[in-house]
């Protein structure tokens, strides 16, 4: 069957891998993951269910149903979503569920159109990303520069941090009559209205919030494999229990309100079991009010959930099938809100830690949604226990890792355009809203483009009329008979890029190795005809030099010009290279590389 044919496309990864078979031990990896994750995603769907859904809609889904509540919706949402995912989707290790992300999208949609607009949003979403991936959206998605990306994922992480101050430090938000207020859902409003009310401040739930943060830290920099996260939530549960913090009140206002907040004392607990399946129920004349907020959820579950799958191909070696990943994010949005959960797509940290616990095959995904069942089923009464601030302290872990902040100094020495798309996407992202961030990047990355290949079609004819009669010399290294004249050594690959290095070109080499037989001993990247290099082409660069120290590969660079060399000096990449595997021409480079084979031949010139 050819890999490219429409079935074999389509065809879940689980299938995959169970047709070429699936030993015992690789069953005993996946069990081991599996619990692993559901230990690491249960108090983070927990967490996120919290923050996801705005107080006063989480107020009226009680009336309706009194055991439905926000902990609880991220907790179906793990189970119903996550065993989708894994199930049908085109990745090996993905690991779906509530993610972060989402965060500042389904609050504001919860707030205008409440639970039931959500619901329909999400299951809109579904059909969008399903729609996407059949008609083969999916190697697209890839295209969206670097810059954006890290814009909005850093503006999430600001969202989020801003959204868990108040439980953290159990600050009360008081309405002007002393009664208990809204926090307001837009940025600025909400600094200010957590900054007047600074004076409420419970000093037991600041210190159990600011300490589970630091136990976090600690955790995290010496005992990495440890699960802060279920550890936290088993010493804050312990420490309400012995204290009886959360049965203590103090005044407030014209109320009291406990010493600690639990999820008992706020939500009242969790069910033991999963709702039976309902129906959303909606208004069809709100539809085209719930598009905007259907295409938003849609393009960053897509976005995040490729964006995993990448990473965790980049950790195995394997290769996922992106359209059918797709397929499966979008099955899992349309079913989910049926089980009153929430917007899903893949997680990258959970499915970083199914990899690092030894996750062989889809298995342990769909193994990690039935564990966290099970400890609905078997500890839904603990759950009343777990503090607050506790979980706000895990989001605010969570916003730290996704912020990147690494990536986002780095591309403050990009080139000027980059860095002006980086933060206009991340200032509108915080001050305005996902959608806006997203869509001005991608109009000012598109705009940025245009200008440079504008830019360059005039210095191409330039150096054209600065030939000796000739057109320049291009080679394709993978055509032996235009190399006829060079003489590559076994164990040396040579490829050459033509023209700008953008994202489209960084994207097709992250597959070069992958579609080399092995891994050659040498790398040789000609690089004589690029003229410019963006922030993404820099990042793909610094990928790839890792992918060639993980495969024991010496990467040289060939015919460097002025400006790539420039903007690789400024990036620190060129000590990373070493200046020793830098070469003005193939020849020096060719001569590298015998070097390092132990090769003595000398090569022809070119």
């Amino acid at each position: 069957m050819s890999p490219t044919s429409p079935l074999d496309r389509y065809t879940p990864a689980l299938v995959t891998t169970l047709r070429k078979g699936y030993p015992p031990r690789a069953l005993a990896a996946d069990l081991l993951a599996g619990l692993t994750v559901a230990i690491i995603a249960m108090p983070l769907a927990m967490a996120l269910g919290i923050a996801s859904i705005p107080a006063d809609v989480a107020a009226d889904l009680q009336q309706i149903h009194p055991w439905l509540t926000p902990p609880a919706m991220g907790l179906f949402t793990a189970v119903v979503a996550g065993c989708i995912i894994s199930a049908l989707g085109g990745s090996h290790v993905q690991i779906g569920g509530p993610t972060a992300a989402f965060i500042p999208i389904v609050y504001g949609v919860a707030s205008v159109h409440g639970y039931q607009g959500l619901a329909a949003a999400t299951i809109m979403a579904g059909v969008i990303v399903i729609l996407m991936g059949l008609f083969r959206f999916g190697a697209l998605i890839k295209f969206i520069p670097y810059p954006v990306i890290t814009g909005f994922t850093a503006g999430i992480a600001v969202t989020i941090l801003a959204s868990q101050l108040k439980d953290l430090v159990g600050l009360s938000v008081l309405a002007a009559d002393g009664s208990p207020g809204a926090v307001p859902a837009e940025f600025v409003p909400k600094l200010r209205a957590l900054a007047s009310n600074a004076h409420t401040i419970s000093w037991h739930a600041a210190g159990v919030g600011v300490g589970s943060l630091a136990v976090l830290v600690v955790l995290r920099r010496f005992l990495p494999r440890v699960p802060g996260a279920i550890v936290v939530v088993i010493l804050g549960a312990v420490l309400v229990w012995t204290t009886g913090w959360s049965g203590m009140h103090t005044p407030i206002g014209d109320h009291a309100r406990p010493l600690l907040e639990t999820i008992g004392t706020r939500f009242g607990g969790i069910p033991s079991s999963l709702p039976a399946p309902h129906a959303p129920s909606f208004s069809w004349t709100s539809l085209p009010d719930l598009i905007p907020a259907a295409t938003t959820i849609a393009i960053l579950c897509s976005i995040e959930s490729l964006l995993s799958a990448v990473v965790a191909d980049g950790m195995t070696g394997r290769r996922h099938h992106s359209d059918q990943e797709l397929v499966a994010q979008g099955l899992a949005n349309m079913v989910s809100p049926l089980f009153f959960g929430l917007p899903a797509t893949g997680a990258i940290a959970r499915t970083a830690a199914n990899i690092k616990s030894g996750a062989r095959s889809p298995l342990a995904g769909v193994l990690h949604a039935l564990f966290i069942l099970a400890f609905m089923l078997a500890a839904a009464p603990l759950a009343s226990l777990i503090p607050l601030p506790t979980l706000a302290a895990i989001l605010i872990l969570v916003a730290w890792n996704i912020a990147e902040i690494d990536h986002f100094r780095a591309l403050l020495r990009a080139p000027r355009p980059d860095m002006l798309v980086l933060l206009t996407t991340f200032g509108l992202t915080v001050f305005t809203d996902l959608t806006l961030g997203v869509g001005v990047g991608m109009v000012l990355a598109s705009f940025l483009f245009m200008k440079r290949m504008s830019d360059l079609g005039a210095i191409n004819g330039m150096r054209k009329g600065m030939e000796t009669g000739r057109e320049p010399e291009t080679y394709d290294a993978k055509d032996p008979a235009q190399l006829a004249d060079v003489n590559i050594p076994h164990g040396v690959e040579v490829f050459e890029v033509n023209g700008p290095f953008f994202f489209g070109v960084a994207d097709r080499l992250k597959d070069v190795l992958d579609q080399l037989e092995r891994p050659p001993k040498v790398f040789i990247l000609r690089m004589r005809y690029v003229p410019h290099i963006d922030a993404t082409g820099l990042h793909a660069l610094e990928e790839f030099i890792a992918k060639c120290r993980r495969q024991d590969t010496t990467l040289l660079l060939g015919g460097v010009h002025a400006h790539p060399m420039f903007e690789m000096t400024r990036s620190g990449m060129v000590d990373r290279i070493g200046v020793e595997n830098m070469f003005d021409n193939l020849d020096d480079a060719l001569a590298r590389a015998r070097m390092l084979i132990g090769d003595p031949e000398v090569t022809p010139a070119v």
